[in-house]
Order: structure tokens, then C-alpha cells, then sequence
């Protein structure tokens, strides 16, 4: 268990400082409109967010994997109205029963600027109790911000069976 737990943390750190170290990456960018485009396919409902939010949080790709201790890693792109202006990293460390991988695409939108504001200072939590809504085709979206953030995933693949707690932490580097 102990080196299971180690494995997690070293490759989360080993991800994290590579691209830490990348500088921009209009690769990602371009994945981050890719996903963007695929959310509002799968569920036009989210539009509204798009139009209501002051800024978003665009995660193309997040690799999830855990044997009774998980962890997560992903970079994104943290758009300000519309335009790009740095890029976060997300990492989650969880512990219960799960078992298995998976990756998805997350969405974090920002009611206003103070949130946004918040999230660029560069260690901004959720805690295990907040809660990601699933993006699915044809599913009405009624949900709404909470504490000023809105989040939404979108699974891609893989098999994951958990009953967890654990949370996320967002990093920003701004846009150079």
C-alpha cells in the first residue's frame, strides 16, 4: 500500500514538473477549444455557462488510477472572457475503495472575477465534498454555480470502480 502510494505521488510530480517546465504550449490550447467544442456538442445545454461565467478552467485530459489510494493529474488552459491566460495544473489524491483507470476532460467555470481572481492566486481547493456533474448527450443541464464554481466532466475512457473521498487542487502559471 505504502509503495503504492508512492508511485501515485511520484508520477503526479514527475507530470507536473515536465510541464511545468514546457512554457506555453499552443498544443494544449488547442486541445483545451477541441473540448470545449465536444462539451457543447454532447450537451448544448452548457452554453449558458460559456455566455454567464466571467472565466473557465479547461482540462482536455485527466488520467485518474488507483488500488485503494488514487491520484489524478491534468494541465489545462484558464480562459479569461474568451481569451486564454495561463495554464493550471489539477491534482487529486483519494482514498477508499476504488480500483482501475480512466481519463475524462473537466470543465471548471467561474461565476465572476473575485472566483477567477481566487483561482489565479494559485492554490485553490475543492474539497471532498464538491461535486462534478457528468456531461451527457441530450441530459438538461440545471445545474448551477456553487460558491461562485461550476464543474463538469466529460469520460473518455477506461473502467473505474470507486467509493472514495478525496479532493482536488488547481495550480496557475500565467500565460508568458
Amino acid at each position: 500500500m505504502q509503495k503504492t502510494i508512492q508511485v501515485i505521488m511520484a508520477a503526479c510530480l514527475v507530470l507536473g514538473t515536465t510541464l511545468a517546465q514546457a512554457g506555453w504550449d499552443p498544443n494544449l490550447e488547442q486541445e483545451a477549444l477541441k473540448t470545449i467544442e465536444k462539451l457543447k456538442q454532447t450537451n448544448p445545454g452548457l452554453e449558458v455557462f460559456f455566455e454567464k461565467a466571467y472565466g473557465y478552467a479547461v482540462f482536455p485530459t485527466v488520467g485518474k488510477g488507483a488500488i485503494g489510494i488514487g491520484g489524478a493529474h491534468g494541465t489545462g488552459v484558464v480562459f479569461e472572457q474568451g481569451k486564454p491566460i495561463g495554464h493550471s495544473k489539477l491534482t487529486q489524491l483519494s482514498i477508499g475503495f476504488q480500483l482501475g483507470g480512466q481519463t475524462y476532460s473537466e470543465i471548471v467555470f467561474f461565476e465572476d472575477k473575485k472566483t477567477l481572481d481566487d483561482f489565479k492566486k494559485g492554490n485553490f481547493e475543492f474539497s471532498a465534498q464538491a461535486s462534478a456533474i457528468a456531461v451527457k448527450k441530450g441530459a438538461s443541464t440545471d445545474a448551477d454555480f456553487d460558491k461562485g464554481v461550476a464543474v463538469f466532466t466529460l469520460p473518455k475512457g477506461g473502467l473505474m470502480f470507486e467509493a472514495s473521498i478525496g479532493g482536488q487542487k488547481f495550480s496557475f502559471e500565467p500565460k508568458g
